[in-house]
């Protein structure tokens, strides 16, 4: 067996299965499960329609590079949400089964297990696909807190020259998972010198992309900053986007990679023996997706209009405040998160997560301990209600 197995930590959800077994909520409330980032929104029709459509490509083998009119429409949809010019489709994308399978392969692909001490730097808290990927590619995470009182920034100058000289890889989450900051430009820009001076490679990881509440202030992306920045080539940059959240199909597994046409080179051939190739109606589907903004937009709107009424009624108690981007709240909590989840579970019937599992301590500080994540993913009033019920609790304590 793979030694590097022992060093996994367990998935988030089942920390939270094990904290809340034997436990049985008053029948009174009706179970509200806040916990996990999967949308619950309607998946637009048309999505359904043009995937039964095509059923009949499931008697072919699909290629690993995809489909020219999937990997076409997705290079009109960067070009229009980002400004950038046209992207070769055939050499600077490439469709993947979803952000999660493809943020953990790429790791295998980029770390050069030839070189010791191999480390990749990630965010704190942060997604557990990034740590797991590394610890089994063979290297070793280094975490950059993202803390309150820096609104959540990654400071990457904290990190000293002798660690960078180690760093091959460095997952980015913008929009953030949980906190929903949005790297600014700046921001970016000494990433890439960092990646220029150490040559390493940046996974930006973006699918929280397209929940925003200002239409005038949307996220900016990687190869955004990279072509305002004059980085036209998008050397050692590469971008991961899904249409999970942005289309509400998180079951149809279906997103993409964009950028350096060199690293996406090798990451195809990688992914040509690793067996990932999408499913052709799932493609045809896909092309669809990407091609309307109509639905992307009334997606927005109802998050808009969850978190307005959420956010007032939590607020008092939790101090929370709408975030950037996403359709998390990150709450701090005025008991150990670990027992404001279970009490809460306990007693009125919400599940929310633990900040904990989401982090690990990093120079001497744990950033998720004492904050619970959110999910605003369940139906308006759902959501209301769980608010509700979490501010009478609170009043309680």
């Amino acid at each position: 067996m793979n030694p590097n197995l022992s060093r996994l930590q367990p998935y988030p959800f089942e920390k939270l299965r094990r904290l809340l077994a034997g436990v049985t909520p008053p029948a009174k409330f009706d179970p509200i499960k806040l916990y996990i980032g999967e949308p619950q929104h309607r998946t637009p029709r048309f999505i359904g329609e043009k995937l039964a459509a095509h059923l009949g490509g499931l008697a072919t083998y699909p290629t690993t590079l995809g489909s020219p009119a999937l990997r076409e429409s997705i290079a009109t949809w960067l070009s229009w949400r980002y400004g950038l010019p046209p992207l070769d489709p055939g050499t600077q994308i490439i469709p993947v089964n979803g952000t999660r399978e493809a943020l953990f392969a790429f790791a295998q692909c980029v770390l050069d297990g030839s070189r010791p001490g191999a480390k990749v730097v990630c965010p704190n808290p942060f997604y557990q696909i990034y740590e797991g990927a590394t610890l089994l590619a063979g290297a070793s995470p280094v975490f950059v807190n993202n803390l309150p009182e820096d609104n959540f920034t990654s400071n990457f100058d904290a990190i000293d020259a002798a660690t960078w000289r180690d760093v091959q890889l460095v997952y980015v989450c913008s929009p953030g998972n949980p906190s929903g900051r949005v790297l600014r430009l700046e921001e970016w820009k000494r990433l890439f010198e960092l990646s220029e001076r150490h040559n390493f490679v940046i996974a930006a990881d973006e699918c929280y992309s397209e929940i925003y509440f200002d239409d005038d202030a949307r996220p900016i992306g990687a190869l955004e900053a990279a072509h305002q920045l004059g980085r036209y080539s998008y050397k050692n940059i590469v971008m991961f986007n899904s249409l999970s959240k942005r289309s509400n199909v998180p079951g149809l597994r279906s997103g993409f990679v964009a950028g350096d046409a060199r690293i996406l080179e090798n990451f195809l051939l990688y992914r040509a023996y690793h067996g990932c190739q999408m499913n052709p109606a799932v493609q045809a589907a896909s092309a669809a997706a990407w091609g309307n903004e109509t639905h992307v937009a009334e997606n927005r709107h109802l998050y808009r209009e969850k978190f307005g009424a959420v956010v007032p009624i939590l607020a008092p108690w939790l101090g929370v405040k709408q975030p950037e981007a996403g359709f998390y709240l990150w709450a701090r909590t005025p008991i150990a998160d670990t027992d404001f989840t279970l009490r809460l579970h306990a007693e009125y019937n919400v599940t929310v997560l633990p900040g904990r599992f989401l982090a690990r301590e990093a120079a001497g500080i744990d950033p998720g301990a004492g904050f619970v994540r959110i999910a605003l993913v369940a139906a308006h009033d759902e959501c209301v209600e769980a608010a509700e019920r979490i501010a009478a609790f609170c009043k309680k304590l």
